[in-house]
């Protein structure tokens, strides 16, 4: 009965371990004591066997998929189902039995394994070859919604032709990326700095223009060295593993090695074999009128009964063992590190980054300020391998002393993107002690360092009362004090793609002279006029919240964006912004640098930006990857000196052509600006005074002081004067209504009103929407050369009759 029970608990073992284990290596043999089978007990046994390459699984959810595999089998075989069948079922079962065993043993044949070794531990070894497979050729995940997504897809070919990059080391999962990214050929930057950063691991100082795919230039080389560096260590992993000396059991004998376990007597196993059978034959018979109705309800399962398999340290599907399996390896140290200026642009480099090896098994974490500190303590504990941040929330976690910040040796890769606005005076102090600690605490001789900007090489022209002091820094000097300042010691491949004008060649600049007062009318003029997704830049946040409110009052729906924002707040705005067609986004010099959203038609300068650097990135945010933009400059009498220094630093040749303005309608939209000014003036007056006052009440009201009223601002005006006000707001707000249902522009309009002319009579307005801002520009620069020509001729024909 002793013997009974314990090959009743052997065939549970075994279906345990069928449904909750997918065997990865081989069973093992254990050479026992001959005196452990005399024990009571243990008169069924003939050996132990021991797994330890193993793969748990929920048996629940592999029952499903199995029923679900099925199900779609039968759908796609048509199968005509017979009387007899179902009259039948037992016969059924008999032959689905059959069909199992000549599956195993085809399966056998074509694995080459010895027919004596166990089916119990062959089909999961080969479940789990089909699971490992399947996980292999899983389609990666959807990427999470943002404005990166639409500029991520290089063409409308998904599964481009990669045959340009494999010339440049590009290692094979990059390579698929690409493919599905369908980024067939590399940009000039990439072809010429992925060669010596993969093969000759040099240091890379890169300038090339914006929209030219300076991320993919070091991102590629980063995820090369960490692939690389993984296959070391695995090399180094399979080395110990092998040299490990084997653990000594306190209750069974010393384990030989593999060699000694496969090498066993003929005689011991046959001694074995023989005892098995005498025990077999003598409980074969009761055994099978016991387990005959389990057979025919478990006809699927076969029981292999007369050994024990022992699985040592096993574990199960519970949450414990779940959350074992997720904790990432201590041991994994931070190998890449980008630096960024702004927190958007950080956001979209991991987005690239993880584009590009979605196909490995790299890990990236962001580390910004103005998100919650606790979540990327949280992402730092999964020790990612590439760390994306800003320099400012950078040192904070690195002064609090993170574990996966505390060793900074082992980094391969640093990136310092947007470096001449990066080593700036004054802009990132923590940027400097974090360059101090990595060249003198963390040093690294193995490091590489890639430094990269569209504005590297610019060098301005200093003024005379300073040339006399100083002299003018030309750009081998600027980039020997960029280097000093990042630690670069060694010589680095320098790329200085740049032109002479620093802008892309298919950017379009023009200008407008105007009064201070007078730029709102040609914002809302070009607005109006020229729809598409335009980004309008000023140089500080209070008049962008002024045009802000402005342009609500005039039905314009703009988007804003700037530092003093909630973060959440600003990459929901990028993301709408990229969503719609057509659309406006008032920012600051926040998103000026690198931000590469898909399809920017128009960039205007509100305010003249003050240095050369800030136009040059914000102009780039258009006519990126050889499409066509269009920048436009709003030009008062402030900032006439600011639009002198860009003009002679980026060695303009000829005048920036102005823009054609149809003067007719001018006088209907100031009228609407105008109108619009009033209650916007009236709104922020209120909002302001009610804000101050209710500070001052509750202030009083906590203090039990009385308040009077000549603290209060607008002198605390009564009831009836606050209706009054909002009276005329309302009459004033109904009248702009009506005005912006106007038309300002003529279209193409149909009617079915017969007129005496043929055709309505309209004033003569100009057309809206038929030609871009772009064709525009262009004809009145092809204008503008007629008459320069027709000019030259009139003073040659004037020479000649002289």
């Amino acid at each position: 009965m002793k013997t009974k029970k314990m090959k009743r608990l052997s065939s549970g073992l075994q279906k345990q371990a069928k449904r909750s284990i997918h065997v990865k290596g081989k069973w093992k043999a254990i050479e026992l004591d001959p005196t452990l089978f005399s024990e009571e007990g243990m008169e069924g046994l003939v050996c132990f066997e021991e797994l330890t390459n193993y793969h748990l699984v929920d048996s629940e959810k592999a029952a499903a998929k199995e029923a679900k595999e099925l199900k779609k089998k039968e759908k796609r075989k048509p199968s005509a189902i017979s009387s007899e069948d179902s009259i039948q079922p037992k016969t059924a079962k008999k032959s689905n039995k059959k069909k199992k065993n000549k599956q195993k043993q085809q399966i056998e044949n074509e694995t080459g394994k010895e027919p004596d070794t166990e089916p119990s531990s062959q089909l999961p070894t080969l479940e789990s070859k089909k699971s490992s497979q399947d996980k292999g050729t899983k389609p990666p995940k959807k990427q999470t919604k943002n404005w990166t997504n639409a500029a991520l897809s290089g063409s409308n070919d998904k599964d481009a032709d990669v045959g340009a990059w494999k010339d440049l080391f590009v290692p094979s999962p990059v390579l698929t990326a690409l493919s599905s990214l369908g980024f067939g050929s590399p940009t000039p930057i990439q072809a010429l700095a992925l060669p010596p950063a993969i093969r000759d691991r040099m240091d890379i100082l890169g300038a090339a223009e914006t929209g030219s795919g300076k991320t993919l230039a070091f991102g590629i080389p980063m995820i090369h060295t960490i692939l690389e560096w993984k296959k070391g260590l695995d090399k180094s992993v399979d080395i110990n593993t092998k040299l490990t000396t084997e653990v000594e059991s306190l209750y069974l004998p010393t384990l030989k090695s593999e060699n000694d376990a496969e090498s066993i007597t003929e005689e011991e196993q046959e001694g074995n074999i023989d005892a098995e059978e005498e025990q077999g034959e003598g409980d074969s018979d009761e055994n099978a009128s016991e387990h005959g109705s389990e057979e025919e309800e478990e006809g699927d399962e076969d029981q292999t009964l007369g050994c024990v398999q022992v699985i040592e340290n096993a574990e199960f599907d519970f949450d414990a063992t779940a959350e074992a399996e997720k904790k990432p390896d201590q041991n994994q140290p931070l190998l890449g590190l980008v630096l960024t200026p702004t927190r958007e642009l950080a956001v979209q480099v991991k987005h690239h980054i993880d584009a590009v090896a979605k196909f490995t098994d790299i890990k990236t974490a962001i580390v910004v300020g103005g998100m919650a500190q606790q979540k990327q303590r949280r992402m730092l504990k999964h020790r990612p391998e590439i760390i994306i941040a800003t320099p400012g929330r950078l040192w904070d976690l690195i002064k609090e002393r993170h574990p996966h910040l505390l060793n900074l040796r082992q980094l391969r890769c640093l990136v310092i993107d947007e470096a001449d606005r990066m080593v700036e005076r004054g802009h990132f102090a923590e940027l400097e002690s974090l360059l101090e600690m990595l060249n003198t605490v963390h040093f690294n001789p193995t490091r590489q360092t890639f430094v990269f900007s569209a504005t590297l090489t610019m060098v301005h022209s200093l003024p005379t009362r300073v040339l006399q002091k100083k002299k003018n820094l030309d750009q081998k000097a600027k980039l020997e004090i960029l280097m000093e300042k990042v630690g670069i010691k060694a010589k680095p491949k320098i790329i200085d793609l740049t032109r002479k004008e620093a802008t892309a060649e298919t950017l379009t600049e023009t200008r407008i002279h105007c009064q201070k007062e007078e730029k709102d009318f040609y914002l809302y003029y070009f607005l109006l006029q020229y729809p598409g997704r335009t980004m309008v830049f000023a140089n500080s946040i209070e008049c962008i919240k002024r045009l802000h409110s402005l342009l609500v009052i005039l039905d314009c729906i703009p988007l804003p964006l700037h530092a003093s924002m909630h973060q959440k707040q600003r990459l929901k705005n990028l993301e709408r912004f990229a969503e719609r067609e057509s659309c406006v986004l008032l920012t600051t010099d926040v998103a000026a640098r690198g931000l590469d959203i898909p399809d920017v038609e128009h960039v205007i300068h509100y305010q003249v930006p003050r240095t050369s650097e800030t136009y040059v990135h914000r102009s780039g945010r258009t006519a990126r990857a050889t499409k066509q933009g269009l920048s436009l400059l709003l030009i008062g009498p402030d900032d006439m000196m600011n639009f002198r220094k860009i003009y002679k630093t980026l060695g303009k040749d000829e005048d920036l052509p102005m823009f054609p303005i149809e003067t007719k309608c001018m006088e209907v939209i100031k009228e609407r600006v105008n109108l619009a000014w009033k209650i916007e003036k009236i709104e922020f007056h209120n909002s302001r005074e009610k804000k101050h006052n209710s500070w001052l009440r509750h202030a009083a009201e906590a203090l039990e002081v009385d308040l009077d009223d000549d603290l209060l601002l607008g002198g605390g005006r009564d009831e009836e004067a606050d209706r009054e006000m909002q009276k005329t707001v309302k009459v004033m707000k109904k009248h702009l209504k009506y005005l912006l249902s106007q038309p300002v522009f003529k279209n193409v309009i149909k009617t079915k009103y017969p007129t005496q002319m043929g055709k309505l009579s309209l004033p003569h307005m100009p057309r809206s929407g038929m030609e871009s801002a772009l064709t525009t520009v262009s004809i009145q620069k092809k204008k503008q050369k007629l008459k320069r020509c027709q000019k030259k001729q009139k003073q040659k024909k004037d020479r000649l009759k002289q």
